[in-house]
């Protein structure tokens, strides 16, 4: 069975990763397509005469349109008899969205517009993206805008997948090679020669500089397939896999297809989103004010905790981190280890005849952890994600549970999905595990919202 990238495997991998696609190179069709939809309509607009606030407001209605529709998500099939519905009805939405909104507002009129004008604008829109289509798909057919590939899977659905890449080169992939781990006398006879197992995907990657990874059946489990996948997060390659039972799967929403065979994009890493950096401005300004406004309380219970348990109010204690590097995490103690290796090696200390009656309220109101937010001052931390092992166990666990190391992936947290559904002190590795990796794969603003809320109502519930 593969394991699981350790941490400080995935540090050294970290490391030496240079992303070799540029921001600009990987948005490209995004770019134009924007550019070529406000073009025309700022063209247009101005040439019929109806250039003012409301074709404005209009305009930047329909352009949010446009992108909830995934009209500007770089795909691989690019025909404008696809995209015809979706920009008819984002069309008619903008526009009566418009309406409603200046007849709102008393002090705003809108001109009516004839229909023949909403009519040339929008024939306009559609013809110049068809333009911008039939050139896309020649760029890509000669190569100028063709991404390298790599095909995970060199069975039949590979393969086949494969052949309609090459035969199909306006989608713009180049496949170069397969990667898989068959039996022996199964890789023989391929359209693509096999350049390596799969446990060598991240060094394939980077190798052959590939640009995207498509991911077919392959002769080793999922279960193994994920963490390596994951293992692969730094990397600047993206991914999209071929459904189980394709056959029976329609092509719906942010799907893609290649001839017959759909395909299903994974979603960029979260620390590749653009929202990302809001994050961790968010956790600076958060832990700043919070530390101002509870120093007080900080204060209290810091003399507190030094009148019943003696000297040395804060715990320091080294724990991993994103990329699996050690930090030294911050508490208030609630009990005075007898030795290091003790601090470092024993799982809990609940029912430990040593701890104060302090030291147990500390550790149930969870007010213990609040010296954390300097932590996340530091960058060593943020206020959601996967909370910080030590590093003996997180050894063990590594070792022993599937895609524990993956958790890592991202900053840990004050607080996180895997302690606000009830995994917290002795509850499941391997539940927590899936539920940080969860968090992960999931991540939004929204959902660190949703998880700090959660965790206020569990505090005064008074749950720890």
């Amino acid at each position: 069975m593969t394991q699981e990238a350790s941490p400080q495997r995935a540090t050294a991998e970290a490391a030496v990763v240079t992303p070799r696609r540029s921001w600009l190179r990987r948005r490209a069709l995004t770019l134009v397509l924007l550019g070529v939809d406000a073009g025309t309509f700022l063209i247009v607009v101005w040439l019929l005469g109806e250039l003012s606030v409301g074709s404005l407001v209009f305009g930047i209605l329909l352009a949010g349109g446009f992108w909830n529709k995934d009209l500007y998500r770089n795909r691989l099939t690019l025909s404008i008899l696809d995209d015809l519905p979706g920009m008819a009805g984002r069309f008619l939405m903008a526009a009566g969205f418009t309406l409603l909104l200046f007849e709102a507002l008393p002090f705003t009129r809108v001109e009516s517009i004839s229909v023949w004008k909403w009519a040339a604008l929008f024939v306009a829109m559609v013809g110049m993206r068809a333009i911008a289509y039939a050139v896309a798909r020649r760029l890509r057919a000669s190569r100028v805008l063709g991404k390298t590939t790599l095909i995970v899977g060199c069975g039949k659905v590979g393969q086949a997948l494969t052949y309609a890449l090459q035969r199909e080169r306006q989608c713009g992939l180049e496949p170069v090679g397969f990667v898989d781990s068959p039996p022996p006398g199964r890789g023989s006879n391929l359209p693509l020669p096999l350049l390596g197992r799969i446990d060598d995907l991240p060094e394939l990657i980077e190798r052959h500089s590939a640009e995207m990874v498509l991911v077919a059946y392959t002769h080793i489990s999922e279960h193994d397939l994920v963490p390596i996948i994951r293992d692969a997060d730094r990397l600047p390659a993206s991914f999209a896999v071929v459904p189980r039972l394709f056959e029976l799967v329609p092509v719906r929403g942010a799907m893609d297809h290649v001839s017959d065979i759909p395909l299903v994009g994974l979603p960029r890493p979260a620390f590749r989103s653009p929202l990302w950096p809001v994050k961790r401005i968010g956790d600076v300004i958060a832990a700043a004010v919070a530390l101002i406004l509870l120093s007080p309380l900080l204060l209290i219970l810091g003399l507190i905790n030094r009148v019943v348990d003696g000297p040395g109010v804060i715990f320091r204690q080294e724990r991993i981190g994103v990329d699996g590097k050690p930090f030294e995490l911050l508490k208030f103690r609630s009990l005075r280890p007898a030795t290091s290796s003790e601090s470092a090696t024993k799982w809990n200390i609940k029912n430990d005849d040593r701890v104060s009656w302090y030291g147990k309220f500390l550790r149930k109101s969870s007010l213990d952890e609040l010296p954390q937010l300097v932590n996340i001052l530091r960058g060593d931390m943020a206020i959601v994600g996967p909370r910080p092992e030590r590093p003996h166990f997180t050894e063990q666990f590594s070792e022993i549970y599937p895609y524990y190391g993956s958790r890592h992936r991202v900053p840990c947290g004050l607080t996180g999905w895997a302690q606000i559904h009830g995994l917290r002190g002795d509850t499941s590795i391997a539940g927590r595990a899936r539920y940080d990796n969860f968090y992960i794969e999931n991540w939004s603003l929204w959902l660190d919202f949703k998880i700090v809320l959660r965790t206020i109502a569990t505090l005064t519930k008074g749950s720890g």
